[in-house]
Order: C-alpha cells, then structure tokens, then sequence
C-alpha cells in the first residue's frame, strides 16, 4: 500500500509535474455511457462468479460442523484465488491481443491468438492441478496444525485440482469474449452457470445426499463446467472476419493537444 501511496504523494507535491494536470474538465466524463455499457457487464462478469464462490462460505455455515466446514472452504477459496492468478493474467492478456487483432483488421490472427491461448490454459490448469494432488496431503498445514483441517484439506485437493482446470480454460475464454466486446453475453453466461446450475446443484450435493463441504464445492464445479462450455460454444462459433466488419460500442476519442514540458 505504501508502495503506491508515496508516488501519489510525489507527483501532488512536486512542483516538477504540476503542467501534467490542466484542472477538470467535463471531457473527462465524455461518452461515459459507452464506457459503461463494456463496463457494467465486465464487472458482473467477475462479481458473479466471486460471489458464488463467498455464497459457499456462507452457506457451510449451515452444515453439520460449522466451523470446520467454513474454515477449510476458506482455505479452498484462498488457494483457488491464489492458483488463479496466472489463467487471470492470461485472460487480460488474450482480451486485449484479439481486441487489437480485430480492431486492426487481421481476423486469422485473433482466430490464431484464441487457440494458442486455450492450449496455454490448458497446459497451465493441468500443471497445478497436478502440482496441487502432489502436495495434497501437506498444504494444509500452511493454514493449520489441526490434523482434522489438514486431512480435510487432503481430501479437497483432488476437487480443487478438477476446479482449477476448468477455471484456467474459462478463465481465458472469458478473456476472449471481453476481447471480442460480449461483455452481456458473458455476464449471462455467468449468472446462468453459477446461479441456475451452480448453488443449486450445490445446495443439492450438500444438504440432500449429505456430501457437506465436498458437496458444496463439487457443485460449483458444475457451474464452472456449464460456464466453460458455454464459453468454448461461443468462442468455437465466431465468426472471425464478421468480428472485423461488426461496429463495437466503443466511445469515440477527442484528440487533446499535448502540454509542453520544459526540461
């Protein structure tokens, strides 16, 4: 926090970059509607999905042990989090290569692009998920010294390494469709796989044939099943050079003249 903060500081203070802020102006806010339509959807695109996997937590409080099922649930979330960041740079990096490619006219490359990048979420969710089985049975003791937390763990690892295949495969897919400006459609997607299949299969795993956490999270691997393949549909059925011709709803930018620094 203080890394980001004193730079902040530096640049009010200093008189050096006092010509870089020409005041407020109301071009700031300029077609902010047409930010807000890609941004809104984006936004819901992660908030669904991070708030089913909190929807568990919640939810494990309901079950038999409380507060063995809502410790080891957090502990299963905080390493997916932690896994996830790799297939997320991945997403961002995907999103912004195939909205360049269509944006400069070339559809083979951003067909080109997606596949290569679906290999390397593959690779990817297939070595950590591997890596996670192998150090099933001592990762647990990051977080604890209770043996019941850490054979529990052990018995979660298999699940999060089956979760965190498909979350690398989906977490780039949904890097495509951001890239390809089908923010809505992603947005739909997600709140029908998590909260039409997901929860409920979920609640279903859980509460009705007793599996308790386990079921809590083999359910939201359903979600991230029907999520991904519903994602890979709409990736596999593009039409690349159409892409290229379609109007994006993106804000037109005002040119405005640079400001003069003197050395």
């Amino acid at each position: 926090m203080a890394s980001r903060t004193w730079p902040m500081c530096q640049s009010w203070l200093s008189t050096s970059y006092r010509s870089t802020w020409t005041g407020l102006s109301k071009d700031a806010f300029r077609d902010i509607l047409s930010f807000m339509k890609l941004a809104v959807p984006s936004a819901l695109m992660v908030c669904l999905e991070w708030w089913s996997s909190e929807l568990l937590v919640l939810l494990s409080g309901l079950l038999p042990n409380p507060k063995l099922e809502a410790s080891v649930l957090s502990i299963c979330l905080n390493t997916v989090s932690l896994a996830i960041m790799i297939p997320f740079g991945l997403g961002a990096a995907i999103s912004t290569r195939v909205s360049n490619e269509l944006g400069a006219g070339r559809p083979e490359a951003a067909r080109l692009a997606t596949r290569v990048i679906m290999v390397l979420g593959l690779a990817m969710g297939v070595s950590v998920g591997l890596l996670m089985v192998s150090v099933r049975n001592i990762w647990g003791y990051a977080y604890s010294n209770e043996n019941e937390v850490v054979e529990y763990i052990a018995r979660m690892m298999p699940l999060l390494s089956v979760s965190i295949i498909f979350d690398n495969l989906q977490c780039v897919l949904s890097g495509i469709v951001r890239g390809c400006g089908l923010q809505r459609i992603g947005a739909c997607v997600n709140l029908s796989a998590y909260y039409l299949v997901g929860i409920p299969a979920a609640l279903c795993f859980a509460f009705v044939f007793h599996l308790g956490g386990m079921g809590l999270w083999l359910g939201i691997i359903c979600g991230v099943v029907v999520q991904m393949l519903l994602l890979l549909a709409i990736t596999m059925r593009t039409n690349w050079d159409k892409e290229v011709g379609k109007p994006k709803p993106l804000p037109c930018i005002r040119i405005i003249p640079s400001v003069g620094f003197s050395a």
